[in-house]
């Protein structure tokens, strides 16, 4: 406990992160004591829009490399289902209508890599963060990104392939004027999100085939499992 850390000069402590500041730096002794060494295990943020088709792209990417799939709404049904005080509390903010605070969903999406920390090849996290807060958050509190694939549509692919799931489906209210709402409030968000990370983003073209997709994401997730 009394080893300063460095550059900051804080002593150690028994949190994660390690370091009192949680200023993240790699020089920083006591941060390093994280137990997820992201250059073997990948931390990997899947983003797109609705209708990217990055669902189908992530059971390709389970497939191949074994990264552990989290998504927070999976996390979210699980703790629901699972009875716990904390499942009561989500149960009656969902029922007022209202977010799931991101402090909570962090603890989940915690919770969730290390448990698996030990066994896990990598974690693909699926559809977070949302907003440019919950990266902050996430990486404060987590660890690093590693690398962020954003799967990238135009609004008028995304918009015509919603309409086309929504008419399969019978839901009434994927309507045109809803599912625009929908991506001009993605976009929005996203676009913030992204902006934070520009050494780490590698777009994807997502209106390209399924297989023809998966050979980029491959450039992309190769190099990091060899290493």
């Amino acid at each position: 406990m009394d080893e300063k850390c460095f550059p900051c000069d804080q002593p150690k402590i028994d949190k994660l992160p390690a370091c009192p500041l949680q200023c993240m730096s790699p020089k920083c002794k006591a941060f390093q004591r994280a137990p997820i060494d992201t250059s073997k295990k990948p931390i990997v943020w899947v983003l797109g829009g609705p209708g990217s088709g990055k669902g189908t792209q992530c059971e390709k990417i389970i497939a191949k490399y074994g990264f552990t799939h989290l998504s927070t709404g999976d996390l979210l049904r699980a703790e629901v289902k699972s009875g716990s005080d904390r499942a009561k509390c989500l149960t009656a903010i969902m029922e007022r209508g209202e977010l799931v605070p991101n402090d909570v969903v962090l603890d989940l999406l915690k919770e969730a890599i290390l448990a698996r920390a030990e066994q896990s090849k990598g974690f693909l996290i699926d559809g977070y963060p949302r907003e440019k807060s919950q990266g902050i958050a996430f990486e404060k509190t987590i660890a690093p990104v590693t690398v962020i694939i954003y799967f990238e549509a135009s609004s008028d692919t995304l918009t015509k392939r919603l309409i086309g799931r929504a008419a399969s489906s019978g839901r009434a209210d994927d309507n045109e004027d809803t599912i625009k709402l929908r991506l001009k409030t993605f976009l929005q968000n996203n676009d913030l999100v992204l902006a934070q990370y520009p050494e780490k983003i590698k777009r994807i073209n997502a209106e390209d085939s399924v297989d023809a997709i998966f050979n980029q994401v491959q450039q992309i997730l190769d190099p990091l499992v060899a290493a």
